[in-house]
């Protein structure tokens, strides 16, 4: 063993012993405690979220008598782990006497009966007399019980150097609805759903309180809960290495978000100095446009990009569209064939423009709840002009053409939200979508090697299921077509994702997830393939998995566990990564399963901006070219997001 290795090799041994005593400790209590009290986890029930004052009381009764029975049960366990000082050193690294589930994770739908009910209906059509906004700090509260108190000084501190997002920034550049409007119940609901989607945004929430003495009037209180704004971030490897990162997500309570990272490596010898950067402002006024400029100077990819944009943010928005200009540097861009690679330079200018239209269609097929259904009709234009690449002929370099490409669509998007708790975060509310989306894309492209047409189809649909869990399913599948025959660039694409409906255990709540994906690609260039290396596809980085079809499966137990230290929630994850990959020369089924197994503690506190980190340990017996099958890792862990259903920009099927 090399003598450099030692050193780290000991610690990330000390590491992982560490851990692994504190996870036993942290078993045994919960184990011993939760057979000797019998007490079940309260599991948040379904009341609606527009509550009169009355039922605000008896809501906060409810949870009075839920904290004090959940009190007694912590009150009883810190007695008995304050009898030795191991145990009591423990007790104050674990707990924090704030695990009423209700409090912790809100009031949020868990029938699968009630799923249509919106809790807003009731007021339909009733005048808005007065539009209230309560502006949480970032630590202490939250939406669903607001007068919560920080529980340290630093949580305090913490609070006062954020600046919280300015009202008139809300109310002008975030509400869809105004004083005088007449109540919309799903103009509501989508309103709490694009607060919550914000990433300046921990949480929402919505109350609409009628007038005691008149039938006709109602209030709306508009409560947020902005995240910790202000990240600093980075590595150190010695003074001729370092990596160091800020991020400011809320720029003097303006919304605007700025990033900046530089990255020095005395070492490199193709460029020492990286730097990336970038500024974001969402929501520019009542127009809903988000405007967005990128900086990258790394050592391999130098960007400059402009972009302006406006998604269909609810199903009610009519107009969407965005512009991008850009221009973009591959100093070592990597070329694939089935069996080699080349490194070459690849320099282009790239233009986007796309605009879109959503109406009610005339005709309903749906049946009930055909509301929400939109008809959309869309248009783009892309250009891709190089400026250094390989030498591009009809057999060879396909992929490096200029482009000029127009594409239509039009399809019918139908989509809803319930929310729900503990999937891909740790505790906000969640806004699941489910529906569904069917839209035809058809064009044209001018490109170097001749004009060609294109066409292509994509489905997708999801619901939860009583008893069962939420179900998605996608098919994509489209080409050009080039002299009425000849297909290029064919890609058939098949994706199903599920996961079960929240459980109740005496170790805390969990679920499990199932993710299936088939890309197979027919008449690709010769140097366009897919892969199953990096983090979102096996797990581990290798460029021998590849081909121009394949096949994954992902399955994953996530345990959300009651341990909070120092703020922060802990997940326990347990996965299997089983993957094909091979090229058309070959039968996918007669190529080696590729697998990756492992455990992970997940850590994330929701009142900050980053992305969740694990302590991880996996082991990929069959990957080829892995030295080490067993791999340890401390790792950051980007939140995942749902797929919805809104019809966005006309776009080529992705070869992915």
């Amino acid at each position: 063993m090399k003598p450099f290795l030692r050193p780290a090799i000991v610690s990330v041994t000390t590491v992982f012993c560490r851990i692994g005593w504190l996870a036993g400790c942290w078993l045994l209590i919960t184990v011993s405690v939760a057979r000797a009290q019998k007490i079940k986890i309260p599991v948040p029930d379904t009341k609606a979220d527009s509550l009169t004052h009355a039922d605000s009381l008896s809501q906060a009764a409810r949870d009075s008598a839920l904290a004090v029975r959940d009190s007694v049960f912590y009150t009883n366990l810190k007695k008995r782990m304050s009898k030795r000082k191991i145990t009591r050193e423990l007790h104050k690294l674990l707990f924090h006497d704030m695990y009423n589930s209700r409090i912790k994770t809100g009031d949020v739908n868990q029938d699968v009966n009630q799923i249509e009910i919106n809790p807003f209906a009731r007021y339909r059509g009733r005048i808005i007399s007065n539009i209230y906004v309560r502006r949480l700090e970032v630590f202490g509260p939250s939406v669903y019980d607001t007068l919560r108190q920080p529980r340290s000084w630093l949580e305090r501190f913490a609070n006062r150097l954020h600046a919280d997002t300015r009202e008139g920034v809300i109310r002008k550049s975030f509400l869809l609805f105004e004083e005088g409007d007449r109540v919309n119940p799903d103009t509501l609901r989508d309103n709490e759903r694009l607060l919550r989607s914000s990433n300046v945004f921990h949480d929402a929430r919505i109350i609409v309180v009628p007038h005691a003495n008149s039938r006709g009037f109602v209030d709306v209180y508009v409560i947020t809960q902005d995240v910790w704004s202000l990240l600093p971030s980075g590595s150190v490897g010695g003074l001729d290495r370092f990596d160091l990162r800020l991020d400011q997500r809320n720029f003097r309570g303006l919304t605007h978000s700025l990033s900046n990272q530089i990255a020095y490596n005395a070492r490199d010898p193709y460029q020492q100095l990286e730097y990336r950067g970038r500024y974001l402002i969402p929501y520019i006024g009542k127009t809903f446009l988000t405007g967005q400029a990128d900086l990258i100077q790394t050592r391999d990819l130098k960007q400059y990009a402009v972009r302006v944009y406006r998604p269909f943010l609810t199903p009610d928005t009519r107009w969407a569209g965005s512009a991008e200009l850009s221009y973009n540097r591959y100093p070592r861009y990597r070329v694939f064939s089935e069996d080699s690679l080349q490194l070459t330079n690849i320099r282009y200018f790239y233009n986007d423009v796309w605009a879109g239209y959503a109406f009610k269609p005339f005709f309903s097929f749906l049946g009930e709840g055909d509301d929400r259904t939109r008809l959309v009709v869309a248009a783009r234009f892309t250009r891709t002009a190089f400026n250094d690449r390989p030498e591009v002929r009809a057999d060879t370099n396909q992929f490096f053409q200029n482009t000029n490409a127009t594409l239509f669509t039009i399809g019918l998007s139908r989509r809803r939200y319930t929310r729900d708790v503990l999937i891909y975060g740790f505790g906000r509310t969640e806004d699941v979508p489910y529906g569904s989306l069917a839209s035809i894309i058809f064009g044209y492209d001018n490109a170097e090697l001749g004009q060609r047409q294109y066409l292509g189809f994509k489905y997708s649909k999801a619901h939860y299921l009583k008893s069962f869990g939420y179900l998605y399913g996608s098919l994509d599948i489209g080409g050009f077509i080039r002299n009425k025959n000849d297909l290029e660039q064919g890609v058939l694409s098949l994706e199903s994702s599920y996961f079960t409906r929240l459980r109740t255990s005496s170790w805390g709540n969990w679920r499990h997830f199932l993710n299936l994906r088939y890309t197979m690609g027919a008449q690709r260039f010769d140097n366009e393939f897919l892969t199953l290396s990096g983090r979102d596809q096996i797990g581990i980085n290798n460029d021998n998995m590849r081909g121009t079809k394949l096949l994954l499966t992902k399955v994953e137990t996530i345990l959300f566990s009651r341990l909070n230290i120092i703020g922060f929630r802990v997940a326990i994850v347990t996965f299997a990564n089983l993957g094909l990959a091979s090229y058309q020369t070959k039968r996918l089924l007669q190529g080696p399963l590729y697998q990756g197994y492992g455990l992970a503690f997940r850590l994330r506190n929701e009142n900050l901006t980053f992305n969740s980190f694990q302590i991880r340990v996996a082991w990929y017996p069959n990957i080829p070219g892995n030295s080490a099958p067993l791999r340890p890792g401390f790792e950051g862990v980007p939140a995942a997001r749902f797929r919805d259903f809104d019809i966005s920009a006309p776009e080529i099927i992705p070869f992915r």
